[in-house]
């Protein structure tokens, strides 16, 4: 028996998780500037991310220096997608909204926001396209970023790949829910923008 995301018999975590992961594997693929590195289980519930981003990070004679590459681990406990996803760094970083085990997501995350989405907020909050100073995790790093802003965004590229097509992100995730038929105008929606 073929079973494809759609399919009545697995659970909505289940079928959220497989659309997640082809949602991440074909927006990421052949993209430069954000891979998948590393997965666990089948669909994945464990992802490694290897970003090759500017950023920076604290060298060991205290200077704030750049770094090209950063590693992130993002685990999809049993309350996903309703909790947010536990994302950390497993590569040092010099962030307002980083800290040694955990990335400020929770000002963003919906239920409704794919996870390819999140990714690239991730991504840019690296280089310092998007922070928050205000209720930071570190606050020197909140500190250094107003001190600094002349100097930010680290890395100006744009983080995100090329659009996926929608009506195929559409498709898939409207068969993630169950969903026959779906077009953009009835499909449940894939992600909310937040500005």
């Amino acid at each position: 028996m073929n079973v494809t995301p759609g399919s009545p018999n697995l659970s909505p975590r289940v079928r959220r998780l497989k659309l997640d992961y082809e949602l991440l594997s074909n927006r990421f693929r052949d993209w430069p500037l954000i891979q998948i590195s590393g997965t666990a289980g089948m669909p994945p519930e464990v992802y490694r991310f290897t970003y090759h981003i500017r950023g920076l990070c604290v060298a060991a004679n205290g200077d704030i220096v750049e770094r090209h590459e950063h590693v992130m681990e993002v685990n999809l406990s049993l309350g996903y997608p309703r909790r947010p996803p536990h994302c950390r760094m497993l590569t040092p970083i010099f962030h307002p909204n980083f800290d040694a085990s955990s990335v400020c997501i929770g000002d963003f995350w919906a239920a409704s926001e794919g996870l390819d989405d999140l990714i690239v907020r991730v991504g840019r909050m690296v280089a310092y396209q998007e922070y928050n100073t205000k209720s930071p995790l570190n606050g020197l790093a909140a500190k250094w970023a107003a001190q600094h802003p002349e100097l930010l965004p680290v890395d100006p590229r744009e983080v995100a790949p090329p659009s996926v097509d929608v009506p195929a992100r559409v498709a898939t995730a409207a068969a993630a829910a169950g969903v026959q038929n779906a077009s953009p105008a009835t499909a449940p929606e894939a992600k909310i923008v937040i500005e």
